[in-house]
This record gives C-alpha cells, sequence and structure tokens, in this order.
C-alpha cells in the first residue's frame, strides 16, 4: 500500500451525491483527480476560489480527523484494524440531509439530529487512537487559533481534534467560508434536490490517505457490517 503524510477516516458517499458533489468542489477523491465545476444558474461567484478550501478532502463527512500514523504503526495495520473496527457496527440510516450554512461555510447536513451517526463517530475517535500520533507543537498552536471553548479544548488535548465525541457535528463541506453563505445554500439546496431527499444510508467508512500536494484519496472503503 502506498504511504501517505497523513491519514482520515471519512464518511464518502457513492453514486449520484458522490458525483454531483466531487463535480461541485472539482475533486474526485476515489479516482484520485480534478474534475471540472459544473455550471450552476444562480451561483454569482467563481466556483473554483469558492471550493478551493473543501477541495483538497474531497466530498466528505469526517469521522476521525486527519491524523499522522503512530510509530510502529503501518497503513497495512490501519486498513486492517478500519475493517475489523466496522464489523463490529451496523450501518446508519439518515432520513434526509440538507444543504445549509454553517457560519461562514456551506454543508451537507443531517436534517435533524442523528444519534446513531454520533455514537459511531464517537467509538471511530476512540477505538482507532492507537494509531494516531500525537500532535505537533505547531499544530496544536494552528488549532487554537480558532477561539476554542474550554472543552473543545480538552478534545484537542485528548484526541487530537477539537470537534469530536459532544462537539461533533457531522458536515460535508461544499464551501470556504464566504459572506454569501445564506445565498449560496439556497441556490445549492436546490441544485442538490433530487439527492437530498433520499434516504441516505451509512454503510460503510472509508480510509483516506493525503498525499504530498495536500490531496486526499480514498484507501480502502469499509463496510459496516456489525
Amino acid at each position: 500500500m502506498a504511504e501517505f503524510r497523513r491519514y482520515g477516516i471519512y464518511l464518502v458517499p457513492d453514486g449520484d451525491l458522490f458525483e454531483m458533489a466531487s463535480s461541485w468542489l472539482g475533486w474526485d477523491c476515489i479516482q484520485g483527480k480534478r474534475v471540472p465545476h459544473p455550471h450552476i444558474g444562480g451561483v454569482n461567484v467563481p466556483i473554483e476560489p469558492l471550493t478551493r478550501r473543501p477541495r483538497k478532502y474531497g466530498i466528505h463527512g469526517t469521522m476521525k480527523a486527519p491524523f499522522t500514523i503512530a510509530e510502529g504503526k503501518g497503513a497495512d495495520s490501519l486498513k486492517q484494524a478500519c475493517d475489523e473496527f466496522c464489523s463490529r457496527h451496523a450501518a446508519v440510516s439518515i432520513p434526509e440531509l440538507a444543504v445549509r450554512p454553517l457560519g461562514r461555510f456551506v454543508a451537507i447536513v443531517p436534517s435533524g439530529p442523528n444519534h446513531k451517526l454520533a455514537e459511531l463517530a464517537s467509538s471511530c475517535v476512540q477505538d482507532l487512537d492507537p494509531f494516531r500520533a500525537p500532535p505537533t507543537q505547531a499544530e496544536l498552536i494552528k488549532r487554537r487559533k480558532a477561539r476554542l471553548s474550554a472543552n473543545q479544548q480538552k478534545m484537542l488535548n485528548q484526541w487530537g481534534y477539537p470537534y469530536v465525541l459532544d462537539e461533533f457535528q457531522f458536515h460535508m463541506t461544499l464551501t470556504g467560508p464566504t459572506d454569501d453563505a445564506e445565498d449560496l445554500a439556497t441556490v445549492l439546496s436546490e441544485h442538490f434536490s433530487a439527492v437530498l431527499a433520499q434516504r441516505f444510508n451509512v454503510a460503510s467508512l472509508c480510509l483516506m490517505g493525503e498525499d504530498e500536494d495536500g490531496f486526499f484519496h480514498m484507501i480502502h472503503r469499509s463496510a459496516l457490517s456489525g
């Protein structure tokens, strides 16, 4: 297996949602290649700069944030651990997804709370943590610039990422920060309406790797079969 500089565990959709969202972002993380942006009426700003920040990750929902692999661990053993983790956990159903502004960002989110998904993410963070190397001081300083709450700071210190466990909020990011988040969410809601109205089944989790240019590639998809 190719070595990457960081690894993460993502929820990566498939089918029409994957194709549409990958085109919007301009990066197909399964095939590992750039793809052309669509033309969407009502989007009155250039898509290329608007999507530059989330593009390198591909369309995804973070289950365990990217990390440097721990000393003595390897990508093959991490892949095996992902398979074993998913074999113990059942698929999760999300009745409906929606496009909404999250502050100055736009993202695809569940239309309502989903406790089973949050529990799956929490288990993923904790069970696979032996594979995570401690963050560097530079990484911690970068995270702390986000004005973290006391609890988020606690999560960062313990798990290497502030938005986990009771701070977790599932989302699939569509834009970088923009002052037009409200208007863009309305337009993108219409663009994605047909696929978002369908029940979304979380049937697998994906091991992802970050290349030297900062782009993430799917390494392996593990079925949730518990």
